[in-house]
Formats: structure tokens, sequence, C-alpha cells
């Protein structure tokens, strides 16, 4: 399976859209060792300082496709779930000062925690869909679909042109653009989709 992510796809406000939408998406990966599932709680690396969180709604791929249409796109995605796509930061800039690939700070074991996935046919509105990430109690970050540069559909057209894409496939779609930030041993961390509680786990 793969793992693929988009970067810095979200804006504060829908009239940012066109100017942001250039044509050109961030796309990276993860190995399938990074993922965490079932609410099991994530080890904090030693080979770090500093750990970032970012909430994303994560699609799944139902079917095998290259170079999808856009406007058949949607039909790719059987169901949608939630994640955190962690940074180890210190990592990371380490491989962006050498213009290096951002494997070590963005894939390593436990990167990627991931909730159970709800059928898409539960989201009748794929531009209109909530979710929010609460640590220790707080209220960190929150997302709504309307505020993505590039939708579900254009990740899918546009990542399929370079590669195919197969059932089980899963996209992180991105972060809300505010409300990132450090995470440390002992946080408590849950992440909801339409007020429901996906992904509840602790950083130990």
């Amino acid at each position: 399976m793969k793992i693929l992510a988009i970067g810095k796809n979200y804006v504060n406000n829908q009239e940012e859209i066109s100017a942001n939408k250039t044509g050109t998406q961030i796309i990276f990966s993860k190995p399938e060792s990074s993922l965490v599932r079932d609410n099991k709680d994530v080890v904090y690396p030693s080979f770090t300082n500093q750990i970032v969180y970012e909430i994303e709604l994560v699609i799944k791929i139902g079917k095998k496709g290259k170079d999808i249409a856009l406007e058949d796109a949607a039909s790719y995605i059987s169901e949608i779930g939630v994640g955190i796509d962690y940074t180890a930061k210190d990592v990371f800039n380490a491989c962006r000062e050498t213009k290096g690939p951002w494997d070590l700070g963005k894939g390593f074991d436990g990167a990627a925690p991931i909730s159970t996935f709800k059928p898409v046919s539960n989201f009748p509105k794929l531009d209109d869909i909530n979710f929010h990430l609460v640590i220790n109690g707080e209220q960190k970050q929150v997302g709504n679909t309307s505020l993505m540069i590039y939708n579900f559909s254009d990740i899918i057209a546009f990542t399929s042109k370079y590669m195919t894409l197969e059932p089980g496939d899963l996209i992180f779609t991105g972060t809300p653009a505010h409300g990132t930030g450090d995470i440390h041993k002992g946080d408590h961390l849950q992440c909801f989709i339409e007020g429901e509680l996906l992904l509840d786990f602790k950083m130990i």
C-alpha cells in the first residue's frame, strides 16, 4: 500500500483559495511502518527533541486507477478517516538544509496514527466535512474541507498522473492553516470528524 500526503493545503478563508491554487501540489509519502492503528499509544522517538502534530482527514482509495479524470476522481474514494501527520521538526529541518528528502523527518515509526474509517457514503458533501483535534482536553485545531486549496478530487487526479492508485492506498489530505504545534510525552490526543471521536491515544 502507499501512504501519500499533501503539504500546505488549507487556507483561512475561501477567498484565499484561488490565489494559492497554482496547480503545483506538494506531495510526499510515508512508509507503511509509520502507521499506528487501533488507538494504540505512540512512543516518542529518542532521535528527536521536537515533534509537531497536524490533524488531517485521510481518504482511502477503493479501486485501481491511473490518469484519473477530475470529474471521476471522487468515485475512487471508498472511506474517510482522520489521522495525525507527525513531523520530527529538527530532523526535517536538517534534511531541508541539505536539500535532501524528508523521509527521516516524516516517515519514522509512529509518524502516522490513523483512526478507523467511515464509508464515503456517510459524507454527502465532501466539500463540507468538519473535523477537529483536542489535546489534553483543549481544542487545538479546527478544519472544514471547504477551506482546502486542492480538494479530494484535485489530489487524486494529480497524483494519479504520476503513479497508479490502488485499493487500500491512503492519502493524508492536509491540515488546517492554524493550530499546529509541538507534542510532548504524556499528551492525550483526540481527533473528531463531525463531532464523532474516531482517534484517541497518548504520546508515551
